[in-house]
Order: structure tokens, then sequence, then C-alpha cells
């Protein structure tokens, strides 16, 4: 009797732990994961560091050695080796392919002009591609983040939109031709820009992938655009207009920058990590190096704004100083901020580390590209 009564205590026992494993345990993972606040708030923390670095100047010697360091730790030859253009040719061409196929013409057609005339226009496309190259980061394919790397791109679009607008940042180019306001009306252009938001949710759930992963994916790029994060840094932009630099500090400055600009980016990477397969471990380290990688390109937008011609960069060149608004080269000075994209650039890369060297190549060509990028 004692003998069958331990039995079934211990078959209680083996039940209650593959219950637990198999339910109680994914549950909590989810808890425990460090929320979208906590999140942004670490990326905001972390960067408390640079007002030391910003204090004093970089010394060369110390960026050569570390940078040795960094290439021999993922993979000198590879990384040197890789061919960023013609990468960036062939995944621009299917990024275009994509777009063109997921937004067709149809009633009503002036909304679906505009949302052609806005997102087929000449653009750098960062967003995708680092969407694609995260996913084959972790092992996935191309033709699985497609959906996911479009959706991204439909957003952006729709920022860009609404950016332009009149009673936002009231432009007249973007992309090298006028905005879509200026061609199709306002009423249009926010439709669009509406319809474009929409159609990214319900493209990017195509991708053939887990249910969980779905529901996680649309998560992280739903909370990317909302009060925690486009909306933020554009709603703290327009509040920030004008004021004196006595006023703010650095941590203002880049609270509106991980909002408005850093955070989409992140989540592109983040977005197509998530579908490769990756691990918790290999999406954290994604969403820092992304991250780093979406500062980096606000404070390279800053300086490119203050120092190139409106033909040059496809859009108005000097609206920032004439708005008043809080830029990187106001607050730090050019050269200061130079200075700082090569500290983020470093920081990006860092992030790297442990993955693949052929497979981090093309992250490694893209963050330079961010960096060196002239438009």
């Amino acid at each position: 009797m004692e003998v069958q009564i331990l039995f079934l205590y211990l078959s209680l026992f083996i039940l209650s732990l593959n219950f637990f494993f198999q339910n109680v345990k994914p549950r909590l993972s989810r808890l425990l994961q460090p929320s979208f606040e906590t999140r942004v708030k670490a990326a905001i923390l972390s960067r408390k560091e640079v007002a030391e670095f910003l204090e004093s100047p970089i010394v060369e010697e110390e960026e050569k050695e570390e940078e040795e360091v960094y290439q021999e730790g993922i993979g000198t030859i590879s990384i040197s080796t890789f061919d960023f253009d013609p990468y960036m040719t062939s995944k621009t061409e299917s990024v275009n392919k994509a777009l063109d196929e997921a937004i067709p013409l149809g009633e009503p057609l002036k909304i679906h002009e505009a949302m052609r005339y806005a997102i087929l226009a000449a653009g750098k496309r960062v967003r995708p591609i680092l969407c694609l190259a995260s996913c084959e980061l972790v092992g996935g394919q191309e033709n699985a983040a497609m959906p996911a790397a479009c959706a991204v791109e439909m957003i952006h679009t729709m920022s860009l939109i609404k950016d332009d607008l009149p009673c936002m940042d009231n432009d007249d180019l973007r992309r090298g031709r006028p905005t879509t306001h200026k061609v199709y009306g306002e009423g249009v252009a926010i439709l669009s820009g509406g319809a474009l938001l929409s159609l990214a949710f319900e493209h990017m759930t195509t991708a053939d992938i887990s249910p969980e992963r779905m529901v996680w994916a649309v998560r992280e790029l739903a909370r990317s655009i909302g009060t925690r994060g486009l909306v933020a840094g554009q709603a703290m932009d327009i509040s920030s207009e004008g004021l004196d630099l006595n006023e703010v500090g650095l941590e203002h400055l880049e609270f509106i920058h991980v909002h408005k600009t850093a955070v989409l980016l992140e989540t592109a990477a983040v977005l197509g990590a998530i579908i490769g397969g990756g691990s918790n471990e290999e999406i954290e380290n994604v969403r820092k190096f992304a991250r780093c990688i979406g500062l980096l390109f606000q404070v390279v937008d800053d300086i490119l704004d203050e120092t190139k011609s409106s033909e040059e960069l496809g859009k108005t060149a000097g609206k920032d100083q004439i708005a008043g608004k809080l830029t990187y080269p106001k607050m730090l000075g050019l050269e200061k901020s130079k200075e700082f994209v090569k500290r983020l650039t470093r920081d990006a890369r860092q992030h790297l580390q442990g993955f693949s060297s052929e497979k981090v190549a093309p992250l490694v060509a893209l963050t330079n590209f961010i960096a060196n990028r002239n438009k």
C-alpha cells in the first residue's frame, strides 16, 4: 500500500512538473520580460555615459585599438571582403517589388495612388533591409521576413506623410519630389497615411510563422508607433520647438530621437529576429544593436540637415534650424556630434559579437552605410 501511495505522489509530482513547463513557465517568461517602457528607459539610461564621453575628446589611438579588437572578434576577413553595394541593390529591388505587389491600384483610386506615390518613391529602404538582414542573421529566410519588412516601410512612409503636413513640420519636399499633401491635398494625404498603417498590420500577418511569434511581432510593431514610440517622439519634438538650450539636457533630446526615429529601426531589426526564429538572447542582442544604429541614424540626419543642400538631400535642408528644433549639432556642436557618430558606430558593432562573421557582415556594412551616408 505504501509503495502504491508513493507511486501515486510521484506520478502527481511528474504531472505537476509537466503542467508547469507546458503552461505556467511560458507565461511567466513573458511576464518577466522587460516591458517596453523599461527597455526604452534602459536605452536612455544606457547612454548616460555619453555625457562623460562628450566632456573629453576621443583619443584616436584608442579608437584604432578598439576597432582592431572588434574586427578580430567577429571575423575581419568576411567583413572586409563583403561587397555591400550589390547587397543593397539586390535587397532594395526585392523590397520595392514586394511593396509594388502589396499595394495595387484599386478603389478609391486617389487613395491608392497617393499610397503608391509616397511609398514607391526612391527611399533608402534601410528599415526593411535591416529587418531582412536580422532575420538572416539568426538563420531565417528572406521570404519569411518580407511581409514584416514591407509593414515597417509602410509605417515609416505613413510617418513621413504626416510629418510633412502643414500642421506638423510643413515640408514641401520628400525623397526628391513634392510631398504627398502637395500633390494630392491634405485630406487624401491623411487618409492614405491611415490606410498604410492599417495595411501594414494586415500584410505582416501573411508571414508564414507560428501564431506565438506572430502575436509577439504584432505587439512589438504596435508598441513602437503609439504613445510609447513614434507618437511620443513626435509629440515631444513639437513641444520642444524653440526651447532654450539651458532648459533641456541631452536626455531630453535623446528621448525625442529614441522614440521618433530609433524605435522603428529597432523594431524592424527585432521583427526580423523574431520571424527568423532567434532565441531570446539573440533577439535582445539584435535589439541593442539596432537601438544604437537608430540613434546613429538620427545624429547623422541632424548633421546632414545642417551641412547639405536641399538638392543633395532630396528634402528641405535647414528646416530644423528654421523651426527651432532640438538637434545634436545645436546642443553639442558639429564636431562633437561627429564624434558621437563614431561612438555609436562602435557601440552598435560591439553588440554583434558572438554571431557568425559571415551572417553579421551585412549588418556591419549597413552600420557603416548609415554612419557615412550623405543624404
